[in-house]
């Protein structure tokens, strides 16, 4: 087991004397040093979130935060006169990060002592190493993906679409069909492998399988005209949801196999899931071939059966499913050989099977896709929605 720290993913700042110099309700003037503004660009850079709790007048100190021109790198801030770890949890609560990746910052032994009595999974540090804090190893990503570089501008999107959402009056599928949602699916490439890599190892309630794909497995696949890395993007009119959702295709003469699928639980309420295999499956039908899945029950991907289910996989057998079985034979056979090699055996596997047939388009979003199939490698990119 590696002995590395549990990275943190938000920062919370405490303001007097911490992220500033002076004190805002007494101090004619307090200073912003530029240590500290290289710390809070660089954090964000990583994509580490950082947030405020501190007990001054909310207007007054994020005017403050405005005019030293750091407003915009703090996601939901907690300025008032409530205790600290209340502040903390709120935050936790609203990223709906656990507390162990959580980590706050004040200048005060007391406030920091009261934090941690209460929530003692949260890293709790002296503002005195505050220019320090990039250099140690648990803000410190050992990949920053594109999405990382991004995280807080997505967070903050994320917000502003769902206080929209909570004042809409209407039925979820008028309101979907405002967003001007707009899902992209393309082949894999280099720039795209750590994040499809990170989604195969943390996305456990919508991932088929669990299987972990390394980055040298998911190289060796794209370079494979016989199988397909898919990567998956949402965006809509309030901004990039990022890197949602991952499928590894396989390619046999009588079906296709889908062998990972993998999608973020922050887009399920967007019914993403239904439009990846619905568009899918549409793919399987102008090849005419069948379209078979690898399922593994887990303790906590009950959502993703239920998702093959209402797509219409079954459990029946089918004559096609022969051709896979002969493969994954092939591949355990590899296995044995090669006992470090990720991502292979199929211990606990189970088959979907689908006829494929075509799908009506989605009324909610928009389908920039390739056309799929081993002679498609090169195939141009179509466009399909409401």
């Amino acid at each position: 087991m590696s002995d590395a720290p549990t990275l943190v993913k938000c920062l919370v700042w405490d303001l007097d004397n911490t992220l500033w110099r002076g004190t805002l309700l007494e101090d004619h003037e307090v200073v912003l040093p530029e240590e500290i503004r290289r710390t809070i660009v660089e954090l964000d850079a990583r994509g580490i979130l950082q947030a405020v709790a501190s007990k001054n007048d909310h207007d007054h100190a994020w005017q403050q935060l405005e005019a030293l021109g750091v407003a915009e790198y703090f996601v939901l801030p907690r300025i008032g006169w409530h205790p600290k770890s209340r502040s903390v949890k709120e935050i936790a609560d609203g990223l709906n990060f656990a507390l162990k990746t959580v980590a706050f910052i004040d200048d005060q032994p007391a406030e920091r002592a009261e934090v941690a009595h209460h929530h003692p999974e949260v890293r709790c540090f002296d503002a005195a190493l505050a220019a320090e804090l990039t250099g140690l190893p648990e803000f410190s990503p050992a990949v920053v993906t594109v999405d990382a570089a991004r995280r807080r501008s997505m967070y903050q999107a994320g917000f502003r679409r769902t206080a929209e959402r909570e004042e809409f009056t209407g039925p979820d599928e008028a309101f979907l069909r405002s967003l001007d949602l707009v899902m992209e699916i393309k082949r894999a490439d280099d720039a795209d492998l750590s994040r499809v890599e990170e989604l195969t190892l943390r996305t456990s309630q919508m991932n088929a399988t669990g299987v972990y794909y390394s980055d040298a497995d998911l190289r060796a696949l794209i370079a494979d005209p016989e199988h397909e890395v898919l990567t998956v993007s949402l965006t809509d009119r309030f901004g990039p949801h990022g890197a949602v959702g991952v499928l590894l295709v396989g390619y046999h003469e009588r079906v296709w196999h889908l062998k990972l699928l993998a999608t973020s639980c922050r887009v399920v309420s967007f019914g993403a899931g239904a439009v990846l295999l619905d568009w899918l499956i549409g793919e399987a039908a102008a090849a005419g071939v069948h379209l078979a899945a690898d399922f593994r029950r887990t303790d906590r991907n009950r959502m993703m059966e239920i998702a093959y289910r209402f797509a219409g996989f079954t459990d029946a057998a089918c004559d096609c499913l022969a051709e896979l079985r002969s493969a994954d034979a092939d591949a355990d056979a590899e296995a044995d050989a090669d006992a470090g090699a990720a991502g292979s055996g199929r211990a606990g596997i189970e088959f979907r099977h689908l006829v494929a047939d075509r799908r009506p388009a989605p009324t909610t979003v928009r389908v920039e896709a390739p056309a799929l199939g081993p002679v498609a490698s090169t195939g141009s990119t179509s466009g399909a929605g409401a």
